[in-house]
């Protein structure tokens, strides 16, 4: 098992980005818009990554609205705060569409031979700059239900759910990629609002993955809760039993930067107890981590290979032209009314 999430330049793999596939502390991939011009060559691209390392997990950000990193030749996935207001608040039939959408961003994925969307969001809509209507509400029940369906329309599909950002980012204003961020707020009005979506799904074991804020909860530790053993270890594994994989949020964001550079980046968030970490936008820094970190000796916690597509699961989703046809449409019904 390994510990390293990289990302690549473009549109192909270079030798460079080959050779470093190939080294055994390197787990996976994640894909971004630059990887992509179009759906054959992004599958072209994904088949020359599978000839280096069959067994690497591949991963996108690909929620819906804003945050999509594919478009042309994929369906328009709409914001999912957008899925209820569509409804006219019957949370019934948002739940329903919301399960629809999951398993159309899902099979198309998966189509790909791409293994994971870091998906769902389960912050609770407040105050976040970057958060907004990538939240399915302002409301924890609301966000655990519609969250629920969509796990069950990824997992329809053969995906499995990766619940972010925890213990919750959407009480927090500043953007995390561009600041350092801090949420000075009481453990009661963490724990029994932002955590909510996130001890109710753990709870039903259907989140298999998770990724930590990188946000500091001051009244409760020092560190950013990536970097927390407080946050990972004693409230994510010990108190919720979370027993799936953590992945640290990308080591290259400014609010990152609290525990210096690289190589204190990535000891601090496994010694936490993050199980794969991610460095994207900085080739270098894969660089430096490969060259000079001492990984640890022993194997992750959780081995991130659990998360690898359901291959049976996938096929018969494949079959489901129908479901996929009606989703399209539902998908393209929600965007248009909520432009």
């Amino acid at each position: 098992m390994s510990y390293l999430m990289m990302d690549l330049a473009g549109h192909s793999v270079s030798e460079e980005e080959a050779s470093l596939l190939s080294h055994p502390q390197v787990g996976g991939i994640i894909l971004f818009t630059r990887n992509f011009s179009n759906k054959t060559q992004l599958i072209d691209l994904i088949k020359s990554v599978r000839q280096i390392r069959p067994e690497l997990l591949i991963a996108v950000d690909h929620e819906g609205g804003r945050v999509q990193r594919f478009r042309e030749g994929f369906s328009l996935i709409p914001a999912m705060g957008d899925i209820l207001p569509a409804a006219a608040g019957d949370i019934t039939l948002a739940q329903s569409w919301s399960k629809e959408l999951g398993f159309l961003m899902a099979v198309e994925l998966l189509a790909c031979d791409i293994d994971l969307s870091f998906a769902p969001v389960l912050d609770v809509n407040g105050i976040s700059d970057v958060i907004g209507k990538r939240s399915f509400s302002a409301e924890p029940s609301q966000v655990s239900a519609l969250a629920e369906s969509f796990i069950e329309g990824m997992n329809e599909a053969g995906m499995a759910a990766v619940g972010k950002h925890f213990p919750g980012h959407g009480s927090v204003k500043a953007d995390t990629h561009v600041a350092m961020a801090e949420d000075n707020r009481s453990q009661a009005q963490i724990f029994e609002h932002d955590m909510v979506p996130f001890k109710q799904l753990i709870g039903k074991k259907l989140l298999n993955g998770v990724m930590p804020a990188h946000v500091v909860y001051s009244q409760l530790d020092p560190n950013p809760a990536g970097f927390s053993s407080f946050w990972l270890q004693k409230v994510l594994r010990q108190e919720l039993e979370f027993d799936g994989v953590i992945f640290s949020d990308d080591l290259g964001m400014k609010g990152a930067s609290f525990e210096g550079d690289y190589l204190g980046r990535a000891k601090a968030a496994l010694t936490a107890g993050c199980d794969m970490i991610l460095v994207c936008n900085d080739p270098e820094g894969v660089n430096t981590l490969l060259a000079n970190f001492e990984w640890p000796q022993t194997p992750p916690s959780v081995n991130a290979t659990k998360l690898k597509a359901n291959k049976e699961q996938v096929m018969s989703a494949l079959g489901c032209e129908e479901r996929w046809q009606k989703a399209q449409q539902l998908a393209n019904q929600i965007t248009h009314s909520q432009a």
